[in-house]
């Protein structure tokens, strides 16, 4: 698949997932196994404590694994993830995910994905996944 036909597909996935819509996720780089997406955090999104909850950072990070993971002709589960939480977000703040592929066999594929703020280049969390690859043709 070409660079421009993965970005194609990520873009035509990511606006069928209501959930990173509702949070307003956008897409902003992609290629075959990796994606980058953005958001704003608004006070919708806030925790008890006036930060970012770190279910709207686990889930900016699992939409850009998500995305990466399919950036193959055959679509991928996810089956496992883990984020460590390195720095807190605030309502404004705009924080990117990128993802990259880091290993892929016929039915595993392992994926890093960093979590920043651009503004500064501050670290906000490191997540690591991994997807089971189906025998279903991606749509």
């Amino acid at each position: 698949m070409s660079k421009s036909d993965a970005h194609d597909q990520l873009k035509t996935l990511l606006g069928r997932d209501n959930f990173a819509k509702n949070l307003g996720i956008e897409l902003i780089e992609a290629g075959v196994g990796r994606a980058a997406v953005k958001m704003c955090v608004n006070t919708n999104q806030l925790n008890f404590m006036g930060w970012a909850h770190g279910g709207v950072i686990f889930s900016l990070a699992d939409t850009a694994f998500g995305l990466a993971s399919n950036s193959h002709d055959k679509a991928s589960v996810g089956i496992d993830a883990h984020m460590a939480y390195l720095s807190g977000v605030r309502e404004g703040d705009i924080i990117e995910a990128r993802a990259f592929e880091i290993s892929r066999t016929r039915r595993k594929a392992v994926y890093r994905i960093d979590v920043h703020r651009p503004s500064d280049d501050t670290a906000i969390a490191a997540f690591t996944g991994t997807v089971y690859v189906t025998d279903q043709m991606l749509e």
